[in-house]
């Protein structure tokens, strides 16, 4: 299954469509950090790598815009948790 994630900068969000079906990353800036407050995954895309996917872009997004990121989200807290190379750009 490919996974493309876009960045949908007016609705604030990095989102994908996989099987007719969107998956998200809610967030907002502020000066220079950026907060991603909610995920949504269908459930018949969960459990197959597809949030992790837009989340890992939203991550490349933040280090590539030097934006410390707040993970208010408690999927991206247990994402940071278990890729341990996304810690450094927290806030």
């Amino acid at each position: 299954m490919e996974i493309t994630v876009k960045h949908d900068k007016e609705k604030e969000r990095f989102v994908t469509e996989v099987e007719g079906f969107e998956a998200y990353l809610l967030y907002n800036i502020k000066d220079d950090k950026i907060d991603f407050y909610s995920t949504y995954t269908p459930p018949p895309l969960r459990g197959k790598g597809v949030a992790k996917k837009v989340v890992e872009y939203a991550f490349n997004y933040a280090k590539e815009n030097n934006l410390k990121v707040i993970p208010t989200c408690s999927y991206v807290q247990s994402f940071v948790e278990r890729y341990k190379e996304y810690q450094d750009l927290l806030a």
